[in-house]
């Protein structure tokens, strides 16, 4: 994938880094937020679908339209039929998945750049029960479909909320800085019959203010594969699951569909395993 100029301004020149470092501030990401959030922003939405060809067949448009940029980006799309998926795992959002081993050092590599997966987590004891299992991670593009749900059936036995600066997770920020250990992050460690325990996370990107998590009070509780978990307001942002060594085998026909970088091309409910 080709990065814009902006970006390349933005990560390899000195005045782009100057801007970014203002850009990221999290007093300009509330700001953002609220102005995509008030209906001065509803203008934005029909350049938005035209320029990256949304289609808006299925989703739930209000009457009067919607009151805001954010209003849209957090659309929903119309209820479809149950359909039962309890003994696999699924994608838990649209985009594009990268599946990859869990080295034994603790790091991994995603878009040629290595990561932490202490850092990642914030927690070595969790961290190490991933060694040399398996990370799916799924890119979003401003054009997908920005609400997620949970990838398997389990018991939640941990959430944790990782603050940090919000930074662009294209490729090319990927190779300049080590995006994951900055970005705002969430995740559940989940309990399933069929995966073991498992890790679901979501990080936050460039101008996102806020991972909405459907999160609630109880410090445990049963959540199924299917079932809505949140959604991120404005920007690209990544889902990143983990598992333990053997405990999952994804479909070899789905990793038979990767482009040139890797990636296959997946949407929400697709069975993986």
């Amino acid at each position: 994938m080709k990065e814009s100029l902006s970006l390349r301004f933005l990560y390899k020149t000195v005045p782009g880094r100057v801007i970014l470092k203002a850009f990221v501030c999290p007093k300009v990401s509330v700001i953002a937020g609220k102005y995509l959030s008030s209906g001065a922003s509803k203008w934005l939405v029909p350049y938005y679908v035209r320029k990256h060809k949304i289609s808006l067949k299925g989703i739930e448009i209000p009457q009067n339209g919607f009151s805001s940029f954010n209003a849209f980006f957090t659309r929903k799309k119309r209820r479809k039929p149950h359909t039962p998926v309890s003994a696999s795992l699924i994608s838990p959002c649209e985009g594009y998945l990268t599946c990859l081993k869990i080295k034994k050092n603790l790091v991994f590599n995603v878009k040629h750049t290595a990561f932490s997966l202490e850092d990642l987590l914030k927690d070595k004891r969790l961290a190490a029960k991933f060694y040399d299992g398996t990370a799916l991670i799924f890119r979003l593009t401003p054009a997908n479909y920005h609400r997620y749900c949970y990838a398997a059936d389990g018991h939640v036995l941990h959430s944790r909320k990782i603050s940090g600066k919000l930074h662009c997770v294209r490729p090319i920020a990927l190779r300049e800085i080590p995006v994951f250990a900055q970005n705002s992050r969430e995740y559940q460690v989940i309990r399933t019959e069929q995966f073991g325990t498992m890790v679901q996370m979501e990080i936050g990107a460039l101008l996102v203010g806020k991972i909405s998590n459907h999160m609630r009070a109880a410090e445990t509780y049963h959540v199924f594969a299917g079932s809505e978990k949140g959604y991120f307001e404005f920007g690209g942002s990544t889902i990143i699951l983990l598992f333990s060594p053997n405990a999952v085998r994804i479909r070899e026909q789905l990793l038979k569909n990767k482009n040139s970088e890797g990636e296959v091309s997946v949407r929400m409910g697709d069975v993986l395993s």
